[in-house]
């Protein structure tokens, strides 16, 4: 039989209206989504387990559906939701960029670059595209594999920027080995790109890298 939930917990749909959202746990507002637990657990403990097993809420919403659908308990309907909340909570924080104006300072820009990026397993150099008030026009992945000097066109960040009318840029890419320093082809590639598109009038305003839970800014570091 299927439960529905467990003792010793409360139903978190029932609290989710009557406290907000705010007053739910991780595996809570995960049992909401799951709707039903486990053969064996209850929604709460199972959503519990599953977050442990994956290693966290970032990792089971990152994770690919393969690997949910090896999960026993998560059948393809636990796994479309959980897919789906992923890519809400993705557009959710794209339709707020495009209607803020966030991208001031670095500070603004890393939860968006973060989502993006983070969980990417291959290296990814991405454009930000800003117009004259540093609001978002678009987003747009230009190049993968192993970021250097000879993988970068810059014909094509060029070609991108004009194609856009954008007034500014900001250059973000991942590092999936976690590690978010700069390497010195990550230097000397920002630092060609930011002359090249100075002499088109497109300001560079930054160049973010995404590693595992850190985030490193070149305009932070004094690198632009």
């Amino acid at each position: 039989m299927t439960h529905y939930t467990e003792p010793g917990h409360n139903f978190p749909r029932e609290r989710i209206i009557e406290r907000g959202a705010d007053a739910l746990s991780d595996a809570e507002l995960l049992a909401v989504l799951l709707r039903t637990g486990s053969k064996t657990h209850g929604v709460v403990e199972f959503a519990e387990q599953l977050l442990r097993q994956q290693g966290g809420l970032r990792a089971l919403l990152d994770a690919g559906e393969a690997q949910l659908l090896g999960v026993s308990g998560l059948g393809p309907a636990k796994v479309a939701a959980i897919k789906a909340t992923r890519a809400l909570s993705d557009r959710y924080l794209w339709a707020a960029c495009e209607r803020l104006e966030l991208f001031n300072s670095s500070a603004s820009v890393r939860p968006f670059v973060q989502s993006q990026l983070c969980a990417r397993r291959q290296e990814i150099f991405a454009v930000l595209l800003l117009d004259s008030q540093n609001r978002l026009i678009t987003y747009q992945e230009l190049f993968f594999g192993t970021i250097d000097t000879a993988s970068i066109h810059p014909r094509e960040v060029m070609r991108c920027a004009l194609e856009h009318n954008a007034a500014a840029m900001i250059f973000a890419h991942n590092h999936p080995s976690g590690v978010a320093e700069p390497s010195q082809d990550d230097i000397r590639v920002t630092g060609k790109l930011q002359r090249l598109l100075g002499e088109i009038g497109v300001r560079v305003l930054d160049h973010l890298i995404v590693g595992s839970g850190e985030i490193t800014s070149f305009a932070d570091r004094g690198l632009l």
